[in-house]
C-alpha cells in the first residue's frame, strides 16, 4: 500500500476524545458514566429552528447553493456582525462553513505554508494545533499562566517570533480557560500582529456565553485587514451536530474564497442553512435560558470545589471550568484522568490535552445537570478536608 505524506503522522490525537470514547465504552456496556467531557450543550435546539430545517426538506430546498451561503443568511449574519460584534463586513467576506472547524482550518490553510509556524494558545482547543500540523507549519505555543490571569505575555509573544512565523490564534472567550479578554488585551495583540506582519485568526465560538463582561470581537478594532474571525451556531443554539459556522474574511478575497469553498465543501447543506436563518433571525430567549443555566450550574460547582479547597479558574465565559487537580495527578493528568473514569466513572478532559501548560489541570462542562456536577466534582480528591 502506498505511504501518507509524512506529516500526517505529526498530527496529535485528542486527549480528549480519548477519555470519551472509553467513557462511552462503559456506559455501553451498561455502566452509569457522569459526563463532564464533551463541550456539548444539554439544553434542546428551539422548536423554530427544527421547524426551518423541517420545511427545508418537505419543500425540497436541498439542492446545491452559492459556495458562500443562501443569500437571506449571508444578509442576517451581515446584520448581526453589525449590530452584536460591531464588525462592518461586506457579504463577499461572510462565508458560511461546516462548523467554526471548517472556518477554522480554511483560514489556516490561507495564510499557512508547509515550514511556516503558528503562534497558538497554550492551553488552546486541540484542533489549532492539529490543523497546524496537517497543512505542513509548525504549532508554537504561547503559554497562558494562571498567575498572569491566563492573560497572554507580550514579552514572551514578542520572544517567539522568528523569521517563519506568519500568524497567531486568538481564543476569546477561551475553551478550555472560560478566559474572556478585554479591549486593551485586544489591541495590544492586533500591535502585536502589525509589528510583525502577522495574520490573526480569531475563534469566537464562545461569544455569547460570558458573564458580566462583554465580548470584544478583534475584527472590530482591526485597521488593517489581517483578522479573519471564526464563529458557530453549535454552542449558542445547541446545533452542535447540525455542523454551521461561518468565517469572516479580510476584504478582497471574495474570488479565493469562492475557489477554497467550491474545492473544500462546494457548499452547507441548504436544509441546515434555513435552520440557521431562523436561529439568527428567530427568537433568542433560548441562548439567554442556555446562559442562565450555566451561570447556575457555576455557582454549583463553584460550592463543591470550594469546599473542597480545590483551586480552579472563574470564568468569564464560555461554558467550562478550569480545574487544578495536581495534588493529585503525579504529573500526568491524562493517565489519572483515564483512572478517574475507571474507578470513579466520572469522565473529564485531561489539561494536558490542549497542551503542555495544561499538565495537572482538567476542564469539566458545564452543561449538565447540578447533580451530575455535584456527583462528579465531588468524587475529586480533596486538597483539604471540607469544613
Amino acid at each position: 500500500m502506498p505511504s501518507l505524506a509524512p506529516r500526517i503522522d505529526t498530527v496529535p490525537a485528542s486527549g480528549i476524545r480519548r477519555v470519551f470514547e472509553q467513557a462511552a465504552m462503559l456506559q455501553a456496556a451498561g455502566d452509569d458514566v457522569t459526563m463532564l467531557v464533551i463541550g456539548e450543550p444539554d439544553v434542546p435546539v428551539a422548536t423554530h429552528i427544527g421547524d426551518a430545517a423541517r420545511r427545508a426538506w418537505t419543500e425540497d430546498r436541498t439542492g446545491y447553493t452559492p459556495n458562500g451561503g443562501i443569500a437571506p443568511l449571508r444578509r442576517a449574519i451581515q446584520e448581526k456582525l453589525q449590530r452584536e460584534n460591531r464588525i462592518t463586513a461586506d457579504l463577499e467576506q461572510i462565508w458560511v462553513t461546516v462548523g467554526a472547524t471548517q472556518a477554522l482550518f480554511q483560514a489556516m490553510s490561507l495564510v499557512l505554508s508547509p515550514g511556516d509556524e503558528l503562534l497558538v494558545p497554550d492551553p488552546g482547543y486541540t484542533t489549532f494545533t492539529m490543523n497546524a500540523h496537517i497543512l505542513g507549519a509548525t504549532p508554537v505555543p504561547y503559554r497562558l499562566e494562571p498567575d498572569r490571569g491566563f492573560e497572554p505575555d507580550l514579552d514572551a509573544l514578542e520572544a517567539s517570533i522568528t523569521e517563519r512565523t506568519r500568524a497567531i490564534v486568538v481564543n476569546s472567550p477561551s475553551n478550555p480557560l472560560g478566559s474572556v479578554f478585554g479591549e486593551e488585551t485586544l489591541r495590544n495583540l492586533l500591535a502585536f500582529a502589525r509589528r510583525h506582519d502577522l495574520w490573526v485568526v480569531s475563534d469566537e465560538v464562545y461569544e455569547y456565553f460570558t458573564h458580566d463582561v462583554r465580548h470584544v470581537s478583534l475584527a472590530a478594532l482591526d485597521e488593517d485587514d489581517r483578522v479573519f474571525t471564526a464563529f458557530s451556531l453549535s454552542k449558542t443554539y445547541a446545533m452542535t451536530g447540525v455542523r454551521v459556522g461561518y468565517l469572516v474574511t479580510p476584504k478582497g478575497l471574495g474570488p479565493t474564497m469562492r475557489t477554497m469553498q467550491e474545492a473544500m465543501i462546494s457548499c452547507v447543506a441548504e436544509p441546515d442553512q434555513y435552520a440557521a436563518l431562523a436561529a439568527i433571525v428567530g427568537d433568542h430567549s433560548a441562548v439567554q435560558d442556555a446562559r442562565d443555566h450555566y451561570r447556575a450550574n457555576l455557582a454549583v460547582a463553584r460550592e463543591v470545589l470550594d469546599a473542597a479547597g480545590i483551586r480552579y479558574n472563574d470564568p468569564r465565559g464560555a461554558f467550562y471550568l478550569w480545574i487544578d487537580v495536581a495534588h493529585a495527578t503525579q504529573g500526568d493528568v491524562a493517565a489519572w484522568a483515564l483512572r478517574f473514569l475507571h474507578e470513579q466513572h466520572v469522565a473529564v478532559a485531561p489539561g494536558s490535552a490542549f497542551g503542555r501548560s495544561g499538565e495537572g489541570w482538567i476542564r469539566i462542562c458545564l452543561a449538565a445537570t447540578p447533580e451530575d456536577l455535584r456527583h462528579g466534582l465531588g468524587a475529586l480528591p480533596p486538597l483539604r478536608s471540607a469544613r
